[in-house]
């Protein structure tokens, strides 16, 4: 078990995350070639976005899984959305993982959705390496730069490498491990495995360098895996600098697959049963064969292909026949798998995100949420005849979290509620790309919905006075739709005796 590695890549739009899991894969030996991100208006893409959107906008939005071996170690990468509005499907694959690489940009340091996402990070103490991109461009100071990410994040920082000059002064960077400078080589100045270990450092570095070794923390493997400390290393991920570093650091340093809260009780990976929960669902990633794939994070036991597991919304067992290990779109059929890996289960409908497989069926993994919408549009179709195809389409990706469907209690138009502008962009291309349905998007006259909860009584009466707000979610929970946050005080001051969640476990 000790040789796995599950880790994500999270980042702000356009630090260089996309890049950085090609560069991660190449040097892991899983692709053999370089297909650049998409840049200056060339469709270049990289592996890990493969969703037509994907391709027209530069930017991932769904979340991928790729495995490969590097040294005796497997390597389970799974690349998420940058993109705030995506944030639920990100949220959910920080679930799954044991650690994490901070992707910063060295010119921009921390941004909004990076700070967001490491506090998703830090509820559930996931540990981070942090990698400053770009430093072969112009960018900040480095001590500004560590500076930030300690104040910020209130994490104490070890610096591991150093960048010899930015921008026009870029030399090379500094690995403090080993004390050879990886050197820029050729007219792009791109690192071609030239490392210099008796290097000349100009006198204008030398004392950064020294004073960056001496004043910060040393690394701490236990305040690391405890999510205290994050080591810093520097790099480009385009020019190849600090990548093999850095894939050396996962595998010496980032923990192998840990415990999982299940109610008041940890699973831990050697528990005496193969358990382990979905996280996500993806429609369509084959679109010639209409195939749902559950991606279910092993926690426990050494799970054998054919095995019988009973999903928790299910109550039957239901053989795995076909489990697949990922590479992006690339799959094979896997044998077995162990605690840590993330594999994929084909399936009809039977497979949902927030599920428990075990074979005892006496275990609930706990801490999947659905977030309450920000944005509720009603959905209006082109072609009236289309509305069965539009029925499976919306269950389909309400399924896989790209959106929420509500349906009203009153009136037959179905409300679709979405955390992002964005994800309605992805909704409406969908329709049209893997469905067949073309739609339009119209104003809904709620603005957000709270789940409720409460004894029967309580509910009733409720319901009599409150029917034209009220709708169910695709699993037949009642919720309340508000017009705005005011009407949901009211409702909440009004109704002591109920609850209006926010959020809905799992």
């Amino acid at each position: 078990m000790s040789d796995r590695r599950t880790f994500a890549i999270i980042s702000h739009p356009d630090a260089g995350k996309t890049t950085l899991t090609e560069k991660l894969l190449l040097t892991g030996g899983a692709i053999h070639l370089a297909g650049e991100v998409k840049a200056r208006g060339q469709a270049r893409r990289a592996r890990s976005d493969w969703m037509k959107i994907e391709q027209q906008r530069g930017i991932s939005v769904t979340s991928s899984v790729m495995t490969f071996e590097r040294e005796g170690i497997t390597f389970n990468l799974l690349d998420t959305p940058g993109h705030e509005d995506f944030s639920e499907d990100t949220y959910r694959t920080l679930t799954a993982v044991d650690s994490a690489i901070m992707v910063i940009d060295a010119a921009k340091g921390i941004e909004p959705q990076t700070r967001k996402l490491f506090e998703v990070c830090r509820l559930r103490s996931v540990p981070i390496i942090t990698f400053v991109n770009k430093v072969d461009r112009e960018g900040r100071p480095v001590f500004e730069l560590l500076d930030e990410i300690a104040d910020m994040l209130a994490l104490d920082v070890s610096p591991q490498a150093y960048p010899v000059g930015m921008g026009g002064e870029f030399e090379g960077v500094l690995d403090f491990a080993t004390g050879c400078v990886a050197r820029p080589e050729g007219p792009s100045k791109e690192f071609t495995g030239t490392r210099d270990c008796d290097p000349a450092i100009p006198e204008r570095f030398a004392e950064e360098i020294e004073l960056a070794q001496i004043g910060y923390p040393e690394f701490d493997l236990e305040a690391y895996r405890n999510g205290d400390l994050t080591p810093v290393y520097f790099g480009s991920a385009l020019k190849n600098f600090g990548v093999t570093e850095l894939i050396e650091a996962i595998a010496k340093y980032a923990p192998p697959p840990r415990p999982q809260p299940a109610g008041d009780e940890q699973i831990a990976p050697d528990h005496n049963e193969v358990t382990g929960f979905i996280f996500k669902v993806q429609a369509n990633m084959d679109p010639n064969h209409r195939d749902r794939i559950a991606f279910m994070r092993q926690v426990s036991g050494t799970f054998k292909r054919g095995m019988k597991l009973t999903p928790s919304g299910l109550g039957k067992p239901v053989a795995i026949h076909s489990p697949i290990l990922f590479f992006a779109q690339d799959r094979e059929v896997a044998d077995t798998a162990e605690p840590g890996d993330i594999i994929g289960i084909p399936n009809h409908g039977t497979l949902r995100v927030g599920d428990t497989l075990s074979e005892k069926n006496a275990i609930r993994f706990t801490g999947l949420p659905n977030f309450a919408p920000e944005i509720l549009r009603r959905v209006a179709l082109v072609d009236p005849t289309k509305t069965k195809q539009l029925r499976k389409a919306l269950d389909d990706l309400s399924e896989e979290g790209v959106i929420q469907v509500f349906y009203p209690e009153i009136g037959g138009q179905w409300i679709i509620g979405v955390v992002g502008q964005l994800q309605l962009d992805v909704l409406i291309s969908r329709l049209s790309a893997e469905y067949k349905v073309e739609a339009r998007l119209e104003a809904s006259p709620f603005a957000t919905a709270r789940w409720i909860k409460g004894d029967e009584k309580a509910m009733n009466e409720f319901e009599k006075f409150n029917l034209s707000n009220l709708a169910k979610d695709r699993d037949g929970d009642l919720v309340f739709m508000a017009k705005s946050p005011w009407d949901v005080n009211y409702q909440q001051e009004k109704n002591p005796d109920l609850t209006f969640s926010a959020t809905k476990e799992r």
